[in-house]
């Protein structure tokens, strides 16, 4: 695989909604020709929003109105898939000859997905992945995906695999995607605190593989005329830190605080060999006479018919 040029287009959703989050992607376009990159990885839940410091009128027990309202409010702003905004991304991937992989609020039937999609410059949208465990209160308004979305996908930089947000610190999920040789991992995500730093190195040093993690920006709540509940309200919402990681854990490029931006690296995927030399996770570093692991690919549905 010849070197090639990657990146994380650091941006936040806006608070207007998705058709304003999609017309601040689309004016990257020439800054991404410009870059030269052949693989864009964006943040989590870009369309359709990550709505941090919102509680939906929840209660232990029950729920409110005013909650139900905020989640319609939040489901009319998800996206299909496919649907628009997707035939806008994909048009987005021609023009630039870049693939990219976009965190989205997918809308199916009455649930939302927190969605990573995928797609390529010739094909389009090619493949989804839908984030497995949402963490803490995002079960309330994200369901879980199934083993049927665990994609890799090729792509002219290398094999291209994702994990959203906390989904990265799922060990078993990990050394899934290590046995399918993923060579680039992408990362979106709305963690900005340092730790998450340590985990995408920790990854990249795991996996022998390049790891690009696309981060949320958000201005603070005060700026955006809210107030959150038991937050700093002059502190941002998310700082961003998008970060491009070498197989050895070393950082490429990044992080990016506190702004957005695009962040770029160099990579050349045939160093993957050379990083696994004496530590290849799945390969001679496995002891599958001790530990095993059983992957359920299965698309899991509540009902099924059959005629």
């Amino acid at each position: 695989m010849p070197r090639s040029i990657v990146a994380a287009l650091q941006i936040g959703s806006s608070p207007s909604g998705k058709s304003d989050t999609l017309a601040q992607i689309l004016q990257y376009e020439q800054r991404i020709i410009e870059s030269g990159a052949s693989l864009i990885v964006m943040p989590e839940a870009l369309l359709g929003g990550y709505p941090k410091g919102e509680i939906f009128g929840t209660r232990l027990g029950y729920r409110l109105a005013e909650g139900r309202e905020a989640f319609a409010q939040y489901y009319a702003n998800a996206v299909d898939v496919p649907g628009a905004e997707t035939d806008a991304l994909a048009d987005l991937s021609r023009r630039t000859n870049a693939s990219l992989v976009v965190g989205v609020i997918e809308r199916a039937g009455s649930s939302l997905f927190c969605t990573a999609l995928f797609f390529d410059p010739q094909n389009g949208m090619v493949a989804k992945h839908r984030k497995l465990m949402p963490t803490g209160t995002e079960r309330l308004i994200w369901a879980q995906g199934d083993g049927s979305t665990l994609p890799i996908v090729e792509t002219s930089a290398g094999r291209v695999g994702a994990a959203i947000c906390w989904e990265n610190h799922m060990p078993l999920l990990r050394m899934a995607m290590y046995a399918k040789n993923v060579e680039i991992w992408c990362a979106p995500t709305v963690d900005e605190r340092d730790v998450w730093q340590a985990s995408m190195r920790h990854i990249a040093h795991e996996g022998r593989c390049f790891v690009i993690s696309a981060c949320q920006v958000q201005p603070t709540p005060r700026a955006l005329g809210v107030d959150v509940p038991g937050w700093d309200n002059d502190r941002p919402l998310i700082r961003g830190g998008s970060v491009i990681v070498g197989p050895l854990g070393e950082i490429l490029a990044g992080p990016l605080v506190g702004e957005p931006g695009l962040v770029v690296a160099s990579i050349d995927t045939d160093e993957l060999v050379r990083a696994r030399y004496d530590f290849d996770v799945v390969g001679h570093y496995a002891r599958p006479d001790v530990f095993s692991l059983h992957v359920d690919e299965r698309a899991r549905r509540t009902v099924e018919f059959q005629t």
